[in-house]
């Protein structure tokens, strides 16, 4: 019998008449039991989980389910699980989708006040990851496993755009379960970008898809998902197409608009602060996955050489702090030579009036793109979030960035959290970077809206730089009105103060994002899924200060 709420999609059907191959069999393996060490991450937040219950009042959880289904909060703690929690869960089972009788995601949204369903009806790979991270976080890693492997399976499907043949190593965007009536049975159809706006590949799933497979790992304890000839072949195809030598000059990614969770035209094509952030997080992910026979000895060369590069140039180029700005405030333009220090030729008139009054003295942030002649001086959440998280940012960095963040409270997150990127674009600045988009317009969607999806994000980011408090601000905000509010995408104005003017009720990583911040902050010892720890090998040198002046 299913549990209360479940959604059932499908529950009898086939991959397109594909063979489920030898990966599906691991379904039916025994697990293998694995007394796991703990990492950094791990040890550090449940042992300053009980600093944090002191200041905080927060504890350590036992693995236990309360009659809410969610993870049991200590006896000593000295809160009560919020009544939007069980709502919450509610609503997150109602939107799984089922296949073969086996759970395998999470729509989209699952909004009965409009008819007009668009393509919030599948399963987004981006999208699934607070799904994915609140069950594994609840104990319940099926609906992880499956998913894992069921687009694993569609990553070996022929990807075609109008005449144009996709690499084998990209994942896609999202997926559905679709009924057949003349064979009478179901499959499962994926979206590699073709039926996307602009007709763009998703760049980041590939990058998603390996940083769950490490989530479930570190929280399940089990290696044998991971180690199949199956899933080291996915990691490697992924990140054959990252990898592969070319004509690029820097270790970034060089990418288009619309490749990741800002999926319109916004101005972030070059070089994407999201999007080198979780190139960053995959590759460290990968390494740690990765076995070191055959081409994967090769496969983990490569990875440790990108990433010895990609942490310098991300560091040095893309790091923005007072001492910086008025660095490229008094920039010379137009040399040559290898002593260059205005490296990407950036105007100083280039730099927007807002950005000398945003940056604090004591604070910073990774700017949004970085290319030749061209410094995007925005905040991007998304970016600046993974960064802590993969410790792509320096210890002094991530410190820095929650300064930033504490000093432009009401800029960057107002009275919604969070802002997915400041500020945003208005005037003839819109009209020539978006298109005239209707749906980014000012404060709105892409364009400066708010998005509670990115409050797991944060609070994971908060957590492991051990300031918890901020977190619990934010919460504070999400619970006096998401609920209210029917679980919304977005949120519209400088404040984030108004329901979005398209935005979906019900939508699932909103309700998902929720409730892992939720229980991050029960136990923050869950931060070890989705945090790695600091390589002191990977530690470039940097000539300036990190974020202030030193005394």
């Amino acid at each position: 019998m299913e549990p209360l709420g479940l959604r059932a999609v499908g529950s009898h059907c086939s991959l397109s008449e594909m063979d489920d191959l030898d990966l599906t069999r691991a379904l039916d393996k025994p697990r293998l039991k694995i007394e796991r060490k703990r990492s950094f991450d791990e040890r550090s937040m449940s042992e300053l989980s009980a600093g944090y219950g002191r200041h905080d009042g927060l504890y350590d959880s036992p693995r236990g389910r309360s009659v809410l289904d969610t993870p049991l909060s200590s006896a000593r703690n000295c809160f009560e699980p919020h009544p939007m929690m069980a709502e919450a869960w509610e609503a997150l089972r109602r939107s799984m989708v089922f296949f073969r009788g086996h759970p395998v995601g999470t729509l989209a949204a699952v909004d009965n006040t409009t008819d007009e369903v668009l393509n919030y009806d599948q399963v987004f790979v981006r999208d699934f990851v607070p799904s994915a991270l609140a069950f594994l976080m609840n104990g319940e890693s099926d609906i992880v496993k499956h998913f894992l492997l069921k687009t694993l399976q569609l990553q070996d499907s022929e990807k075609r755009v109008d005449r144009f043949k996709l690499g084998k190593g990209v994942m896609p965007a999202s997926f559905k379960v679709r009924h057949d009536p003349v064979r009478e049975m179901d499959h499962l159809v994926a979206d590699f970008g073709e039926t996307a706006i602009g007709r763009v590949a998703p760049v980041d799933s590939g990058f998603w898809w390996i940083i769950l497979l490490r989530a479930y790992t570190k929280s399940t304890g089990d290696l044998t998902l991971s180690e199949t000839p199956e899933c080291q072949k996915g990691i490697k195809l992924i990140l054959s197409l990252c990898l592969a030598e070319g004509f690029d000059t820097f270790p970034t990614l060089l990418c288009a608009d619309g490749c990741s969770m800002i999926d319109r035209r916004m101005g972030v094509y070059g070089y994407p602060i999201e999007i080198q952030a979780l190139f960053y997080m995959a590759l460290r992910c990968a390494l740690s996955m990765l076995k070191p026979d055959g081409d994967g000895r090769e496969c983990i060369e490569k990875i440790t050489k990108r990433l010895h590069a990609l942490s310098f140039h991300m560091r040095n180029y893309f790091w923005l702090d007072h001492h910086q700005l008025n660095d490229i405030y008094r920039y010379k333009t137009e040399e040559y030579s290898h002593t260059a220090v205005n490296k990407f030729n950036v105007m100083p008139d280039s730099i927007p009036e807002w950005v000398f009054d945003f940056m604090p003295l004591r604070g910073g942030y990774f700017v949004g793109n970085v290319g030749p002649a061209h410094m995007d001086f925005r905040w991007f959440a998304l970016g600046n979030c993974v960064s802590i998280l993969s410790s792509l940012a320096t210890p002094d960095q991530s410190m820095a960035i929650m300064d930033l963040l504490e000093h432009r409270w009401a800029e960057l997150v107002g009275e919604m959290p969070l802002k997915i990127c400041y500020p945003c674009l208005e005037g003839h600045e819109w009209r020539i970077i978006t298109g005239c988009d209707p749906k980014n317009t000012r404060w709105s969607y892409h364009n400066g809206g708010s998005w509670p999806v990115l409050l797991w994000q944060l609070t994971a980011a908060c957590i492991k730089t051990g300031r918890p408090q901020i977190a619990r601000r934010a919460v504070d905000l999400i619970e006096s009105r998401l609920h209210r509010d029917c679980w919304p995408e977005y949120y519209d104005g400088k404040l984030g103060r108004y329901v979005g003017k398209q935005a979906r009720k019900y939508q699932t990583w909103s309700i998902a994002g929720y409730l892992v911040a939720k229980m991050l902050l029960e136990d923050p010892s869950h931060i070890g899924m989705i945090s790695l720890e600091e390589d002191k090998l990977m530690k470039p040198v940097i000539k300036r200060s990190a974020s202030w002046p030193q005394l």
